[in-house]
């Protein structure tokens, strides 16, 4: 198994990147959706946001009001570390599953892991990667991104912005980085010699 580390900041188009390279035939493994997937109602992990943030995070029918959730978590970064102390050891756990069931799936798969807080994932000794992947755009197109496709106010998607890791942190980790300023075949070009240096690098690797 080949497995790539996928990141970039909100609204970067790291999910865009993460498609295109499920259509050329990786196993993609989402931590965001691990991470909606912890929360679900009658999970520990939700029990345990609403007894940290109250009831009221909750919506009528017990499933968690994320509007709310965000509001709160992106404006004080005390309350995010709760909440990432709450969810994040859960995610790690089934991001460990669903890599290992990969590997055992198909020994020679090309797994992408697509993450937001790559940094925290080889930090907290999830996995060891053959190549971390970077998609990099400015912060004033990703601003102008949230703005448009998600309705937020520039003050809103700014807090957002900062609120994650900086740039630099990001492309300290970075063995390949996906520039996604500019259109999108732009950036299938730069995904399809990604896809053919990977696919070499694992011929490569197999006896």
């Amino acid at each position: 198994m080949y497995l790539i580390g996928l990141t970039g900041g909100i609204a970067s188009g790291k999910s865009t990147v993460a498609k295109m390279l499920a259509d050329l035939g990786a196993v993609i493994i989402d931590a965001d959706q691990l991470a909606r997937e912890v929360v679900q109602p009658g999970t520990p992990g939700l029990a345990a946001i609403a007894a940290e943030f109250g009831g009221d995070i909750l919506l009528a029918d017990g499933t968690l009001n994320r509007p709310a959730l965000g509001a709160i978590i992106f404006s004080d970064p005390i309350r995010r570390t709760l909440l990432n102390n709450i969810t994040h050891p859960a995610v790690r756990q089934l991001s460990r599953d669903q890599i290992a069931a990969a590997a055992a799936a198909d020994p020679s798969a090309i797994v992408v892991y697509d993450v937001p807080l790559l940094a925290e994932a080889v930090a907290g000794g999830l996995v060891s990667f053959d190549l971390v992947v970077v998609v990099q755009a400015d912060a004033d197109t990703r601003i102008q991104r949230m703005m448009e496709l998600r309705g937020l106010t520039r003050a809103e998607a700014t807090h957002r912005i900062t609120a994650q890791a900086s740039d630099a942190e990001r492309l300290a980790l970075a063995d390949v980085v996906i520039d996604n300023t500019g259109t999108v075949d732009a950036t299938l070009a730069q995904v399809n010699a990604l896809w053919e240096r990977v696919r070499s690098a694992e011929a490569a690797r197999l006896p």
